[in-house]
């Protein structure tokens, strides 16, 4: 599967590629084949290793395909659409997206089937998706409410799903009775195409808390089954509980029906050196396969000002850290700044460039427009482009 990639141009507007005069074209730019340390970068610099990269997507493909589900990984992960388009390569069954906007972005770039995994109620882009899906596109959204089916059917209606949430969460429904009375109201709505029942995982605490609540997710799935077509579409899993999915959705359980099982792990497109590292799957099922940190961020010691300190030129403008601070071999980092992080530990000098390895891959794709990939010898082999 190839997208309609846009080349874009490099120019001094790029945080981290020094191009003070002129512009480049990206794929011109991978073609030159620089090294990350001739020059061609300032820091801080953040950096996507190929080889890590590409091990996890494939890691997740057979996962999914050994288990019979179909894999949708969430492209708000990276929004950069060369790992999109490998993902989908891979044998990935569809895109998961969070936004209208989002669905907007793999729609201009040629993504075949897309799962918004989020209630849309903006008349505007609803009427746009409607259009959409009505032209072929296969765009699939989730509702909550009664209130959501009823916007959808008025925007001239889409497929969806009833989406089943837990106490304490974000978006879904409550209850099954909750479920059931979504599920009937879109079963009912002119235009409205129900599929089957969606739910996500990821925020709950611990192995208990996640099996009650998918063991309610397919109580969910049965309660509705009358009103549901053939194929069924039961959709689930983050990045730290997808093992406990796969236990709980596999198989053919809906007797009189054709299950699709749709994992939407994205974060393990990358992976981490913090959260995920700490909560993946395979921590818990290690025959099952293994992820690697794809990500990286290599900054510049600034100052050495007391005893113990160091001050480096890298913050929060640069790097995730709602789930925990970056980490490098020997040191330490306490806090951050705008532009500075502050390290302690080991005996850095002024000037020296430090390699960090980062916590939550969906917040550092997004503090960056451009983006080198780098093999095992430091050559730029390609350049992300990122579309938040």
């Amino acid at each position: 599967m190839t997208l309609d990639i846009p080349d874009e141009l490099i120019d001094w507007r790029a945080k981290g590629f020094w191009l003070p005069a002129g512009e480049v074209t990206a794929r011109d730019f991978a073609a030159a084949r620089h090294h990350l340390f001739d020059g061609s970068f300032t820091w801080p610099l953040l950096v996507v290793r190929e080889s890590a990269v590409r091990a996890n997507i494939a890691t997740m493909a057979a996962y999914a395909q050994r288990h019979g589900f179909s894999f949708a990984p969430h492209a708000k992960t990276s929004m950069a659409p060369t790992l999109l388009e490998a993902q989908l390569a891979a044998g990935a069954w569809a895109m998961t997206v969070a936004t209208a906007s989002q669905a907007l972005v793999l729609r201009r770039l040629g993504a075949p089937r897309v799962l918004i995994a989020n209630e849309v109620l903006d008349p505007t882009a609803l009427g746009w998706l409607a259009a959409e899906s009505a032209r072929g596109w296969e765009v699939f959204l989730q509702v909550d409410s009664v209130a959501g089916v009823e916007a959808v059917a008025a925007a001239g209606g889409l497929p969806v799903l009833v989406e089943l949430g837990h106490a304490g969460g974000r978006t879904g429904c409550r209850t099954v009775a909750e479920v059931v009375a979504v599920a009937r109201a879109a079963a009912a709505a002119p235009g409205v195409t129900l599929l089957g029942v969606t739910g996500y995982e990821g925020a709950l605490p611990d192995v208990a808390a996640v099996d009650a609540f998918l063991a309610t997710l397919v109580e969910s799935v049965r309660a509705i089954a009358d009103l549901l077509g053939d194929e069924v579409l039961v959709s689930a899993g983050g990045s730290a509980w997808f093992d406990r999915v796969v236990k709980a959705l596999e198989g053919q359980w809906l007797e009189g029906h054709r299950l699709r099982a749709v994992l939407r792990s994205g974060a393990s497109v990358t992976h981490d050196d913090g959260f995920y590292r700490e909560r993946t799957p395979f921590n818990r099922e290690p025959g099952d396969g293994t992820l690697a940190a794809a990500l990286e961020i290599w900054a510049q010691v600034l100052s050495t000002p007391e005893p113990g300190l160091a001050i480096v030129g890298m913050g929060k403008r640069d790097a995730p850290f709602d789930e925990g601070l970056p980490v490098a071999a020997g040191l330490t980092v306490t806090r951050m700044n705008d532009h500075h992080t502050y390290v302690t530990g080991g005996s850095p000098a002024v000037g020296e460039l430090v390699r960090f390895g980062l916590s939550h891959p969906c917040t550092a794709f997004d503090k960056w427009r451009f983006i080198p990939v780098a093999d095992e010898r430091d050559v730029v082999v390609d350049v992300l482009h990122t579309y938040f």
